[in-house]
């Protein structure tokens, strides 16, 4: 068995998104049906933590996803949490910051979305957003990338220090294969809602968007929330491994079932 810890970005060392090959499938099952069959196994056991996750009432997972356009954000979510119960479980997308939001801090719209006692939230984009984009684009300099990447690190510890786990994800796909998804949107018509022309111009851009990225996870990978690169050239084995991650995450936690109440025993239903 492929150790997750292999993925995983070393703290205080630089981090090259080169080093690990994209189209590797280092947790495949061997088969696309043997993958497809094993995520929905690994599904089950995420919610079968969920829910003692939630009776316990206790800890909290926040799983940021961070990539660039087409890694395949929405479809790892609706594959890997598909047998979870809706009710414990929460997606939150930021996009652009509001006209209010850009009046306080880069983190204010943040906070109120992590994760409450006994739930699950993901980040489909995430606070990293503000230090990825935002230097790609020169909205920020370094010193300020550098203030903003240790917000980050306080942060989280801070979510950490409350009893929420971290898991954060950095889907990685070559320049080849992002072309080609592109290329399918535009080939079916039935997908042309998914293509913004605005994805070329990004395109544009794309050593510089690693760049960014290995600036951002190489400051940010720490032992209490780690960075973990998950090739994802293919789907399916993108969903084997966060599934993988996830539920080593909820593992973690080691939950148990709240203590009986003693004086249901007593309690007969008509």
């Amino acid at each position: 068995m492929t150790s997750l810890s292999r993925y995983c970005v070393a703290h205080g060392k630089s981090f090259d998104p080169d080093d690990i090959d994209p189209a590797s499938k280092p947790f495949s099952q061997g088969s696309k049906a043997n993958d497809l069959a094993h995520i929905a196994a690994l599904s089950d056991k995420i919610s079968a933590l969920q829910e003692l996750l939630y009776a316990n009432r206790s800890r909290s997972l926040l799983v940021v996803l961070q990539g660039t356009d087409t890694s395949g954000k929405d479809g790892a979510v609706r594959s890997v949490f598909s047998h979870v119960d809706p009710q414990g479980i929460n997606v939150v997308s930021f996009k652009a910051p509001t006209p209010q939001e850009q009046e306080h801090d880069f983190l204010w719209r943040i906070h109120p979305q992590t994760p409450g006692a006994g739930k699950i939230t993901i980040f489909n984009r995430s606070h990293y957003e503000d230090v990825l984009i935002t230097r790609v684009k020169g909205w920020i300099d370094d010193d300020e990338a550098q203030r903003r990447l240790a917000h980050i690190r306080h942060f989280e510890q801070l979510l950490v220090d409350r009893g929420t786990v971290i898991l954060k994800c950095f889907l990685h796909i070559s320049k080849d294969e992002q072309k080609e998804r592109l290329q399918a949107r535009l080939a079916d018509p039935a997908k042309h809602w998914k293509f913004n022309v605005g994805d070329l111009e990004e395109r544009k851009s794309w050593g510089a968007y690693q760049a960014a990225y290995a600036a951002a996870l190489s400051a940010t990978s720490t032992a209490e929330a780690p960075w973990y690169v998950v090739p994802a050239n293919s789907k399916t084995h993108r969903n084997v491994m966060i599934a993988e991650l996830c539920l080593a995450a909820l593992k973690s936690m080691k939950l148990k079932p709240p203590k009986a109440n003693p004086a249901f025993a007593k309690i007969r239903i008509e």
